[in-house]
């Protein structure tokens, strides 16, 4: 997002083309009205005059993209235009797009939900490692032939049976009616060791603030926390990092990543009074580098050096690095919070290689998302929620995404 926050929705939309009167001053209430029909063009109920801080990133979202359809454009670029909006907001923008493109407008639309591709392009060019690899009318393909072209090779995301991996004896977390008085309540769960338990549900469920309160940036006002059958209170995230719980925020840009820093400052930024030479507290760098590197191997992060600015990193290899900067406080519990975002299905894939394999090794691992494919593929079991609430449970033979929706809805 480009925006500024503290001006309003129709100053971000024409901010430098605004009409002035004849006394020099913008006209208002031009600039209003624009806004108001541009809205309405997308079906949003917004007030022009709200300033942008106050609005979800959904609807941020929904700001940029007709910020720039407002440039009335010959050819207009959305780049992951979704990757914030309801599945109600993907419809307006898509109908948008079908109207833009009968009034001659080319558009170019770059996305890793190929769901998407198929449901609004004409031709699909498919890029690997910044080489061109193919164009093809997307008549003529299906989803395994794109995703073919993408990796290189057959991807498949089908769940993998890890029954015999998870000690259900052992409850590593338990939380009984944890609540928070503007998200969630009476919240109750246990995650094995070994297991990946998924949280589900609809945007405003409460699965992130749940993750966010165990980690201890939110204040619990109610129920108790409980590892390894101690009782324990993280009342910051450095307290809940010393009980050896890790979390990976489903924004990686805005609170997980330090963006302008190297892959190896960023990989030692939880722990890094383990790097420090005793007694003087300098910064050991032949361990750190040790460190990264082996980082970047298991993880098989794409980069030139150790060196490279995050920045300028591929978001799936973003978020590799982001998984592997925890690993250092050898977390008991992951909990992970938007974990394949922004990442193409190629890095997906290795991502839940990934959660997998720490799995195996013992560490229990939360995920919540909010991609149904995704929770059914990697869940041994899934949690539910609606209205701040836990609403059902699945084991992964019964998890499908019929139920899982018919829990969240309300249906069932």
């Amino acid at each position: 997002l480009s925006l500024i926050r503290n001006l309003s929705i129709a100053e971000n939309i024409y901010a430098g083309r605004q009409k002035v009167n004849f006394a020099g001053m913008v006209d208002m209430k031009d600039l209003y009205e624009r806004s108001r029909q541009l809205l309405e063009s997308f079906s949003e109920d917004l007030d022009p005059r709200t300033p942008v801080k106050y609005l979800s990133i959904a609807k941020q979202q929904v700001v940029e993209i007709l910020k720039a359809i407002s440039h009335n454009p010959k050819i207009l670029i959305l780049d992951e235009p979704t990757s914030s909006l309801t599945h109600q907001e993907t419809g307006r923008l898509f109908s948008i797009i079908e109207k833009l493109k009968g009034e001659g407008i080319s558009i170019i639309y770059i996305s890793h939900l190929l769901q998407e591709v198929f449901s609004i392009a004409d031709r699909a060019t498919v890029l690997r490692d910044g080489q061109h690899v193919s164009t093809v009318p997307v008549d003529s393909v299906d989803e395994a032939d794109i995703v073919r072209l993408m990796v290189g090779r057959d991807v498949t995301h089908e769940h993998i049976d890890r029954d015999h991996l998870i000690n259900l004896s052992k409850s590593i977390l338990s939380v009984e009616d944890l609540s928070h008085h503007s998200y969630f309540r009476d919240v109750s769960f246990d995650v094995h060791q070994g297991e990946i338990l998924g949280f589900a549900g609809l945007i405003g469920a409460g699965r992130s603030e749940v993750a966010r309160t165990i980690f201890g940036l939110e204040k619990k006002t109610g129920g108790t926390i409980f590892l390894d059958g101690r009782e324990i209170d993280p009342g910051s995230p450095i307290e809940a990092m010393s009980y050896g719980i890790a979390y990976t925020s489903e924004n990686r840009k805005f609170d997980g990543l330090f963006l302008d820093m190297s892959i190896n400052e960023n990989g030692i930024a939880p722990q890094m009074k383990e790097f420090a030479k005793r007694p003087f507290g300098f910064l050991d760098k032949k361990r750190i580098d040790k460190f990264v590197d082996d980082n970047i191997r298991r993880f098989n992060v794409q980069t030139s050096s150790r060196n490279a600015k995050v920045r300028k990193l591929s978001g799936g290899n973003q978020q590799k690095v982001l998984l592997s900067m925890w690993l250092g406080i050898e977390p008991r519990v992951l909990i992970v919070d938007e974990p394949t975002k922004g990442v193409d299905v190629g890095a997906k894939s290795e991502i839940f290689n990934i959660l997998r394999e720490l799995a195996d090794s013992g560490i229990s691992v939360i995920v919540v998302s909010s991609d149904l494919l995704e929770i059914i593929a990697i869940s041994d079991r899934v949690v539910v929620m609606r209205g701040g609430r836990i609403c059902g449970e699945l084991h992964h033979s019964d998890i499908t995404e019929e139920k899982v929706i018919a829990y969240a809805s309300g249906i069932n």
